[in-house]
């Protein structure tokens, strides 16, 4: 079997095998296969620094050319390979691995399913979220919060839409570990008292005293609401990281590279980009490993 089809071959059986039944909707539940990352191990990463040039690279995801799948009560976008959708080009970004796009209906949700060794971040954008899981947390989840839970040796949890007369939309980022079996945790945090205008601020990192959540990786996650013509340069926090930026609301040109809603761009072999805003927006980066 070639390299292109072992690849497809993994991803459409360990990743769809593992997602498709979770896709319930608030009534149903079914057993699911565990989310361990052995077959990604095999698959390799794409979008790798050039390890014989130190030229900045850049990839760009247009929102348009991004997965969808509408299953009714979950319309769900996928910046990288997932379940059905595949393809060879975006498995990845580094240790970025999923980065979904979901809106789910009314009164509807993920019924219990599991995962392990994977970091997994929520960060809602609309409605209310509300979360179960095996280590006896419950919560809601809503605008302005952000919500990490790492796997480690194994959870369980469900998500639902909280209020049955409204849609939830939230971001859903997975982001492999740097390292496997650890304890499974749970935090969430208000964005409220530490959000700023015109600047990006942290929301994640690897460190328990840093401000905003925190992961085993050493990634590092800032949100930025910036008015129009105003603009920000980030530094990239560890050598040999890329940074992701995608692009919530309103338009920005990143290092003069143009993006609209919902666009993604990575960046990697550089220290800093700069951003600005050419009308009002909000910008999520995502500051991580490129190679595991």
């Amino acid at each position: 079997m070639d390299r292109k089809n072992f690849i497809k071959n993994a991803l459409l059986t360990g990743i769809a095998g593992v997602i498709a039944p979770q896709i319930l909707n608030a009534k149903d539940s079914m057993p699911a296969k565990s989310t361990d990352d052995s077959l990604m191990q095999k698959v390799g990463f794409n979008h790798l620094p050039n390890k014989n040039s130190y030229t900045m690279k850049t990839v760009i995801h247009q929102a348009a050319t991004r997965g969808h799948a509408n299953h009714g009560w979950l319309n769900s976008y996928h910046t990288f390979s997932f379940a059905n959708y595949y393809n060879p080009e975006r498995i990845n970004f580094g240790v970025l691995r999923v980065l979904n796009d979901d809106t789910v209906q009314g009164g509807m949700g993920f019924g219990t399913h599991p995962h392990d060794n994977m970091e997994i971040i929520s960060i809602p954008l609309e409605g209310d979220l509300e979360h179960k899981d095996s280590m006896g947390n419950v919560a809601v989840i809503k605008e302005g919060d952000v919500q990490v839970m790492s796997a480690g040796t194994g959870v369980t949890h469900s998500e639902y839409n909280k209020n049955k007369d409204k849609e939830v939309k939230f971001l859903q980022i997975w982001v492999f570990p740097r390292e496997k079996n650890v304890t499974p945790r749970y935090d969430q945090i208000s964005l409220k008292d530490i959000a700023k205008e015109n600047e990006f601020y942290q929301v994640l990192s690897p460190n328990h005293d840093d401000q905003g959540v925190w992961i085993h990786q050493d990634a590092w996650f800032h949100l930025g609401k910036f008015t129009e013509g105003s603009s920000d340069e980030y530094k990239i926090k560890k050598e040999g990281n890329g940074v992701y930026t995608f692009v919530l609301e309103g338009e920005v040109e990143v290092n003069n590279e143009k993006l609209s809603k919902r666009d993604g761009m990575g960046i990697w072999n550089t220290d800093t980009i700069n951003v600005k805003a050419t009308s009002n927006a909000r910008v999520l980066l995502m500051d991580v490993p490129m190679t595991r």
